[in-house]
């Protein structure tokens, strides 16, 4: 019977040792700060922002780099969080670049609005440029009357109406023709455009064109180089409707020299593309033929070796 007395007096003692270990264990953790910490088996792990938090550090929602009045200054991130640190600062830079465009053209101004579209409209007709109707909604006949107006003032041919256009149309006027005297068609190179002067010398009907690329083609039984010549040159013949070659198709040919001719065609870029012919917009060439009489004269210039206008001789087709 007086084992069991002993035996338990031991096991309290031994009890009480462990008890005493723990807590001093605990003790020399909590002396050596969070970062040593290990969370006991089964309990929810705590990252070191929550124990800052709880002792007065950053919470996890706070903004980076805060502290509040009154608390000791956080721990050092660790080096994982250090490298980090510089990709998370630049980020809102990079977002910021995606998002803001660059700087717009001082001229560019807001957009136009619909009443300053139509007072476009209304300009470029006073100033000679040939769109399919007087009025209507802004279309493709439109664009190409800009493109002419772009091009007669030494402007990109975008064919984009911008307010630095709206506002250029304020100061321009229509373009000033080479030559005065009879009525004729002037075909300026230079700037890629055409347009009609009357007795008077006033001019009319300023049309986009695309003419000789001033390259060498090739084309079944054809070869040379894709020039359109300048001089003074007349109306000489005509055709009606859709006229097929090997070098291409013209709708309603005015031809003014061997078989160049002002045609209408369905592909009249702001650039110089074709084998020598004068390419006008479609709308222009379903009109254009009943405006111009037989012999007519057209003078074309704006070459980059003019030379004697007068002595041009072209004798090959070139669309």
């Amino acid at each position: 019977m007086a084992r069991g007395p002993r035996r338990r007096t031991t096991l309290a003692a031994a009890s009480a040792a462990l008890l005493a270990a723990l807590l001093a264990a605990s003790t020399r953790l909590a002396a050596s700060g969070p970062e040593a910490a290990v969370p006991a088996a089964g309990a929810p792990k705590v990252g070191a922002a929550s124990t800052a938090a709880g002792k007065g550090g950053v919470a996890p929602h706070a903004t980076p780099g805060a502290q509040p009045s009154g608390a000791a200054a956080p721990a050092p991130f660790p080096s994982t969080s250090a490298a980090k640190a510089p990709t998370t600062a630049r980020q809102p830079r990079v977002a910021n670049r995606r998002r803001v465009p660059g700087p717009r053209p001082a001229a560019s101004g807001p957009p136009l609005s619909a009443a300053e579209i139509k007072g476009a409209q209304r300009r470029l007709a006073e100033l000679g440029f040939w769109a399919g109707a007087a009025a209507g909604p802004w279309d493709g006949t439109w664009r190409q009357a800009l493109v002419a107006f772009q091009k007669a003032e030494w402007r990109k041919p975008t064919g984009v109406l911008t307010r630095a256009d709206w506002e250029a149309m304020a100061h321009a006027g229509p373009p000033a023709p080479r030559e005065t005297g009879p009525a004729h068609i002037e075909v300026d190179l230079a700037r890629q455009v055409l347009f009609m002067v009357d007795d008077y010398g006033a001019t009319s009907h300023v049309l986009p064109i695309s003419t000789g690329s001033g390259r060498p083609f090739r084309a079944p039984g054809w070869q040379g180089i894709a020039d359109t010549p300048c001089g003074h040159f007349t109306v000489f013949s005509r055709g009606y409707g859709w006229h097929h070659s090997q070098l291409g198709e013209m709708y309603n040919p005015l031809y003014i020299v061997g078989g160049i001719a002002i045609h209408g065609s369905l592909d009249v870029p702001p650039r110089p593309v074709s084998h020598g012919c004068i390419r006008i917009p479609m709308y222009a060439s379903q009109s254009l033929p009943k405006l111009v009489p037989r012999n007519m004269p057209v003078v074309v210039y704006g070459c980059k070796d003019e030379g004697d206008p007068q002595s041009a001789t072209v004798l090959t087709t070139k669309p």
